[in-house]
């Protein structure tokens, strides 16, 4: 059982480090889908995730998002820490835990991976196994099912070019003691925020924001879900239509 607790050890860190680029273009050939909506994706009768994700439908095959958002990457969030005396232990991106048992301690890891492609849509996954590469593959797994679109813009009163680079207002997300408040920047600023949530932003394509963090932000589980539901209001939100065109709203992707 030593030996088995020692491999763990070894291979865990070589896995936390890798950072995932999905890049390759998906073929359909081989997918056979097993939904309705999977079939009118392969059919061609759905050529655009905004038809989806406007009428309220659930996603349940991720090979949906492969197909219908081109060019998506994926980062996986260091919600882990190795060990090291008083706390000092390096980030990882899988977290270990153990459960103790009659035949001894049985390890497991969870992880979280944003997907993004940068110019409006982006999603957040956790997956936990008991090895680090299946609880990745489900992490990226439920984020692509998880997949949501944005609205952004500038409100921002310091700036007003009326461009897609920032947040229209600002909006505010909670989990546990976290409390996380997003708000607008002019152009320039850059994302002064927490680093596991400028990914997030940077997958959802967002580029200058400030921020303002209440609670214990060390708990980055928690900073990840108050991120992801600060952002849900951005398109939960009613905006006025007198106010679009000045804020330069835009929701979901921009087009070329």
């Amino acid at each position: 059982m030593e030996n088995k607790e020692e491999l763990v050890e070894v291979i865990a860190p070589v896995e936390e480090e890798r950072i995932i680029e999905t890049t390759r273009s998906f073929s359909t050939d081989k997918w056979e889908p097993k939904t309705g909506l999977g079939k009118q994706v392969k059919e061609g009768r759905i050529t655009d995730i905004d038809q989806i994700l406007d009428s309220g439908k659930k996603i349940l095959e991720p090979e949906i998002v492969d197909i219908l958002l081109q060019n998506l990457s994926s980062d996986l969030m260091m919600i882990g820490q190795a060990k090291g005396k008083f706390g000092g232990g390096q980030r990882r991106v899988f977290k270990q835990t153990q459960k103790k048992t009659a035949e001894g301690n049985k390890p497991s890891f969870a992880t979280y991976i944003v997907v993004g492609n940068k110019n409006g849509y982006v999603g957040i996954g956790y997956g936990k196994s008991r090895e680090t590469v299946p609880a990745r593959e489900k992490a990226l797994r439920n984020a692509k099912l998880n997949i949501i679109k944005i609205r952004r813009g500038c409100g921002s009163w310091q700036c007003g070019c009326k461009e897609a680079h920032s947040i229209p207002f600002m909006i505010t997300g909670k989990c546990g003691s976290v409390k996380l408040m997003l708000m607008p920047a002019p152009k320039g600023t850059g994302l002064v925020v927490q680093r596991e949530s400028q990914k997030i932003l940077e997958a959802a394509g967002i580029k200058d924001v400030w921020s303002k963090t209440i609670g214990q932000t060390r708990t980055t589980t928690n900073l990840i879900k108050a991120t992801q539901k600060a952002l849900t209001k951005l398109i939960s939100t009613k905006l006025p239509s007198k106010y679009v065109q000045n804020l330069g709203a835009i929701e979901g992707k921009v087009e070329a």
